[in-house]
């Protein structure tokens, strides 16, 4: 191989052409020529889903057990695992394209729309009159607007950087000698600093955001810093997952070449993207940002920063920074006030970041006098137990099955999504409910839950996810619900004639293996913390759910296929998005930005690959709801009456709470 010459590779069905060196891996052929083809392994050749057919050209495939020998005859490859030697012609092949806008009010956001302004503000804005300068009062403008303010606020110490201070004169004129300045004030002692000069009376036009950065999704909360309130939220997925689907993959791929800078690439775009849509939906302008606050978990913070993430994923798993190092808007590419300074959220430790930090400021768990367990539910499955006296946390790796990626028909809890099944014991017909109402486009992850829950009641799968492909009832409705795919047996929710989108909406068995997996995770962190601890769970007072996700899912349900404590329902309450509530806090408050370092500090960390119990756990959470029945008596007594009465309906939305 001569790594000096050049190839051509030519993409289809574009037509699109990029020319590489000899021994160029064909997926970063893929990205040169400005493709974002899916990798949600990051590259490690373990998921197979960069399948891609050589038209024509040659290529040297590394061994993988993805492909068999016929399939390579065919022409089969996968890119991450496949070096161009030569002028090549590959097809690609489109995945489902993903929604990518969600404009959704505050719906995630428990925040009433009017709010107080804040009364300790990072941001405030001072309307100035300055007497145009004369013969007699010939100060200089700069000196002039530093007057006026101290006079009109107290700031004294004030910074003004030079690409203000070049503008100070037009800004002046233009509002005839009428201006308002934002000022950025020092969080303790230090100078405050001139963000923004506007002319005219421009109070009430500065802006501030709220970023939540999650592996899968991408939240931003636009808010009148004045005010204080909300003006709108928008989500999207997060452009990363192109390049890996869960954290350690992204970390893997981002020691390839420049996969940090394009990580974080993606990011920015993604929020770029966000910021121009909610911004133009209300007719207002980026470059009235003045202030940005992000929260993320520890991977995907030090991704937006370009920070080398690979310490975290490697013995004794320490990151390179908790406390991050304050920015400019331009240094991490965000298309705001260049002036804007950006503050990320501390995080605790490798894998419980700020996004939990400040997810623990929003439920206010640092206040409580009762032991609570806080838990953010997503692809990353963080466990924070505690009160006002302690707090500890731990964290594993859930998948993105939640939030709807990975799993055939899935899709976020957005318009369309069914996110609630019940199941007819007698003819196994669902009736779903969907999230907007009409057609189904999808199964978001709420609905995941509730469809498993009750297909494990009713027998269509059993303990371990296997689907009955035997089961009788239901005959009589002409068509059988339970069907043959390319994944094995699924579960059909909505057939083509019924959903949005023309195509069955179903689970496969692969599906509930995956939906099993992810549960199991995230139980077993909440088991190993709490005999850790010596607590049993009955001494919970109150669960603390956080992330979107969390706002539709059904208690019963979760508590039937062992995703939640088995508890009384009134000790479950759902937060809907807290990292992001919490960086919101953040954003219009110097006290709240104290209280989140404050409860960074304050919480101690328990590293679960270091606990050997952690596998123990998750092993037998492999199960619906779990190898111990009697850690679940409400689902022990839920089986029991199914099997006594086969004749009776005991699907779950049939049933009256305990």
């Amino acid at each position: 191989m001569n790594s000096s010459s050049r190839c051509t590779v030519t993409l289809l069905p574009d037509k699109r052409q990029r020319m590489v060196p000899e021994g160029t891996l064909l997926q970063d052929a893929v990205r040169q020529a400005g493709i974002d083809a899916d990798i949600p392994c990051g590259g490690q050749g373990r998921c197979g889903r960069c399948l891609v057919r050589i038209e024509k050209g040659q290529v040297w495939r590394r061994p993988n057990a993805h492909l068999t020998s016929q399939q390579i005859a065919l022409g089969w490859a996968l890119s991450c695992q496949t070096e161009v030697r030569g002028d090549v012609t590959a097809l690609l092949f489109p995945e489902k394209v993903r929604e990518r806008f969600v404009v959704s009010g505050t719906a995630s956001l428990k925040v009433p729309r009017r709010v107080r302004p804040p009364r300790d503000p990072v941001i405030s804005q001072y309307l100035l009159e300055l007497p145009p300068p004369s013969l007699k009062d010939n100060l200089a403008d700069l000196e002039r607007l530093r007057r006026a303010l101290a006079s009109a606020s107290g700031v004294k110490n004030l910074e003004i950087d030079l690409s203000v201070a070049r503008g100070i004169h037009q800004t002046l004129v233009e509002g005839s000698w009428k201006a308002t300045a934002v000022v950025e004030h020092a969080l303790s002692g230090g100078s405050s600093r001139l963000v923004a000069l506007r002319p005219g009376d421009a109070v009430g036009t500065s802006l501030g955001l709220a970023i939540d950065i999650g592996t899968t999704t991408v939240k931003v909360v636009l808010v009148n810093l004045r005010s204080g309130r909300i003006i709108d939220t928008a989500s999207a997925f997060n452009r990363q997952m192109s390049c890996g689907e869960d954290v350690i993959s992204r970390i893997v791929y981002s020691q390839r070449g420049d996969g940090v800078r394009h990580l974080q690439r993606l990011v920015r775009e993604t929020i770029n993207g966000l910021i121009a849509e909610v911004c133009a939906l209300h007719e207002l302008e980026p470059e009235h940002i003045d202030h940005v606050v992000v929260a993320g978990n520890t991977i995907m913070i030090h991704l937006f920063l370009s920070m080398n993430s690979r310490p975290i994923r490697e013995e004794p798993y320490a990151p390179m920074a908790t406390s991050f190092p304050a920015v400019s808007a331009p240094e991490v590419g965000l298309r705001v006030n260049p002036r804007a300074s950006v503050y990320c959220v501390p995080a605790v430790a490798a894998y419980v970041g700020g996004d939990i930090t400040a997810g623990i400021l929003g439920s206010r768990l640092h206040q409580r006098e009762g032991l609570a367990l806080f838990m953010d539910v997503g692809t990353n499955g963080e466990i924070v137990l505690g009160n006002s006296d302690w707090m500890a946390a731990c964290a594993c790796s859930a998948g993105p099955a939640f939030e709807g990626a990975g799993v055939e028909c899935g899709m976020r809890a957005t318009n369309g999504a069914i996110e609630d099944v019940t199941i007819n014991y007698h003819t196994l017909e669902p009736k779903v409910r969907v999230i907007g109402g009409g057609a189904p486009q999808g199964i978001c992850g709420s609905g995941m839950l509730a469809a498993l829950a009750e297909m494990f009641v009713t027998g269509i799968v059993d303990k371990v996810g296997r689907v009955n492909t035997a089961i009788q009832r239901g005959q009589e409705s002409g068509r059988r619900r339970i069907v043959d795919t390319s994944h094995g047996p699924a579960y059909v929710l909505a057939w083509a004639s019924e959903s949005d989108t023309g195509q069955d909406i179903l689970l496969t068995e692969v599906d509930i293996n995956n939906l099993i997996r992810t549960k199991g995770a995230i139980y077993a962190g909440v088991g190993v913390m709490l005999r850790g601890l010596g607590i049993d769970a009955r001494d919970i007072d109150a669960v603390l759910i956080g992330g979107a996700f969390g706002q539709h899912l059904n208690v019963e349900k979760s508590i039937i296929v062992g995703l939640l404590p088995d508890l009384p329902w009134d000790k479950f309450h759902f937060l809907g998005n807290t990292a992001a509530l919490g960086a919101y806090q953040v954003l219009i408050s110097r006290r709240m930005r104290r209280k989140v370092e404050e409860i960074a500090h304050r919480v101690t960390y328990l590293e679960l690959v270091a606990d050997n119990s952690f596998m123990n756990e998750f092993i037998s959470n492999l199960f619906l709801p779990h190898t111990d029945i009697d850690e679940f008596p409400s689902v022990k007594e839920v089986l029991a009456q199914a099997s006594l009465n086969n004749t009776q309906a005991v699907a779950v939305g049939e049933r009256g709470g305990r």
